[in-house]
């Protein structure tokens, strides 16, 4: 039998649909995936047997072919496991397939069936809700950070077996209720104030000005003349951080694994990386992208500490960003 669910991947800080196609049929027993899984996601079938083997469900007996499409996309997550699992159980008949054909599924699992976190909750979520998908499973540590998307239900799904008793309707889990309002009840709230600090008033000004315009800031002075301390503290006094804004930025981090239960992020972040950086990391890339310290700034501060012992190629690249 062949059963089909939606799940997603993320392209740099966007998720795009991919499904997850499980066919089973008779033959040599054997499991093999295919759609350019990376390693990750090869190893995804060892943790799925454990998982249904652990928790009572009939694993398949016959050959398995599971297609993550489309093809030429690479698939390098761990994310794909709540999918693959479901579909294997609604190809052997164990869970009824026309009750997954609303909803997205995404979830790493742990061997005894338990969901862990992924990256990229809110880019997933935002697709899904683009996508027209009436829910998203995903896991309880993911569902605070999705749940500010409107137009989706976000299911917040502690194991295997919850997602299981949801799809059979033998299990009730009433959708997470975004809290808007208590997310943003710490917006423009800051460990280091701006109004902590006692004197600098040329200093002070200078950054209120380049606060309120957007303006870069040099800080020259001796060690110790507060420079650091001074930098730490813009972020306090730039605008309160809008709905749209706040979304960016959590949309960002979120993708780099930042996010761990905290939902919307309502203060503008303040990156400081050392003089040892390299360019990649500062403005991202690599063999798997991934944001540099000027996207996790956005929208807040990026501090360059010792900025003449930043390698001069590093300090090259800044060119075209700031202007």
């Amino acid at each position: 039998m062949l059963a089909n669910l939606k799940t997603y991947a993320l392209i740099g800080i966007d998720a795009t649909l991919v499904e997850a196609e499980v066919d089973v049929s008779a033959g040599f027993p054997k499991t093999v995936i295919v759609g350019l899984p990376e390693q990750a996601v090869k190893e995804s079938i060892h943790r799925i047997e454990r998982a249904l083997s652990n928790l009572g469900y009939s694993r398949t007996t016959g050959h398995t072919v599971i297609n993550l499409a489309p093809a030429d996309l690479k698939k390098d997550a761990g994310s794909f496991d709540l999918p693959i699992a479901l579909g294997i159980l609604a190809a052997t008949e164990q869970i009824p397939l026309k009750n997954t054909v609303n909803y997205a599924f995404v979830g790493e699992l742990a061997l005894d069936g338990n969901l862990r976190p992924i990256k990229g909750a809110l880019s997933i979520a935002l697709a899904a809700a683009k996508g027209g998908v009436k829910g998203l499973l995903l896991p309880i540590m993911n569902a605070k950070e999705a749940s500010v998307v409107k137009d989706l239900l976000i299911y917040p799904i502690q194991n295997l077996s919850d997602s299981v008793g949801f799809l059979t309707g033998q299990k009730v889990i009433a959708p997470l209720v975004p809290e808007e309002n208590l997310a943003f009840e710490n917006l423009n709230k800051y460990d280091f104030d701006f109004s902590d600090v006692r004197g600098q008033e040329s200093a002070k000004r200078a950054l209120v000005v380049a606060a309120a315009g957007g303006h870069n800031v040099i800080l020259i002075g001796p060690p110790g003349a507060g420079k650091t301390m001074l930098a730490k503290r813009l972020p306090s006094i730039l605008p309160p951080m809008s709905m749209q804004e706040a979304l960016e930025t959590t949309k960002i981090h979120s993708v780099t694994g930042r996010i761990k239960d905290m939902g919307l992020l309502t203060q503008r972040p303040f990156r400081a990386p050392h003089h040892t950086a390299s360019s990649v990391s500062l403005v991202g890339g690599g063999s798997y992208p991934q944001p540099g310290e000027i996207s996790l700034a956005h929208n807040g501060v990026l501090f360059l500490d010792e900025l003449p012992e930043f390698k001069r190629s590093v300090l090259e690249v800044l060119r075209q960003p700031m202007e």
